[in-house]
């Protein structure tokens, strides 16, 4: 008879883009994880557990959290393709830079340029340059 506790599951990469959008959102509003933890009644560390992916972010929680950051639930989970085996795996440099401060910074400049053609251009003039790095 095995009497041990279950291991915790290690964090999916799921986790890990919920963590993102958590942070994103956060510093959209120019809110600290100190101030979102005093909300929520948890540390500045466990915010920081849920935003790197490393902690789960039970369903009651992320309601919470979904309160405080005044989003839907759904946003969360937005970008997140329909997985066929359950689990979607984006590389990780794409959570890495999202999660890195040009990286929300970016998001949130290019967010509020309302002219599509002016963020297409945008997107273009990325692409050629990271091909320049490539080459």
């Amino acid at each position: 008879m095995n009497t041990s506790k279950h291991a915790p599951r290690a964090a999916s990469s799921i986790d890990v883009h919920v963590g993102t959008r958590i942070r994103l959102r956060r510093k959209t509003l120019k809110m600290s994880q100190e101030q979102l933890g005093e909300q929520l009644g948890i540390t500045f560390q466990q915010v920081q557990k849920y935003e790197r992916g490393t902690n789960r972010v039970g369903a009651g929680r992320l309601w919470d959290i979904s309160k405080v950051l005044d989003v839907p639930v759904q946003y969360f989970y937005n970008g997140l393709p329909d997985a066929v085996d359950g689990e979607h795996v984006d590389p990780p440099e794409i959570y890495e830079f999202i999660n890195s401060s040009d990286g929300v910074a970016l998001a949130m400049a290019v967010t509020q340029i309302k002219n599509k053609a002016v963020r297409r251009q945008i997107l273009e003039l990325a692409r050629s340059l990271a091909a320049q790095e490539n080459d």
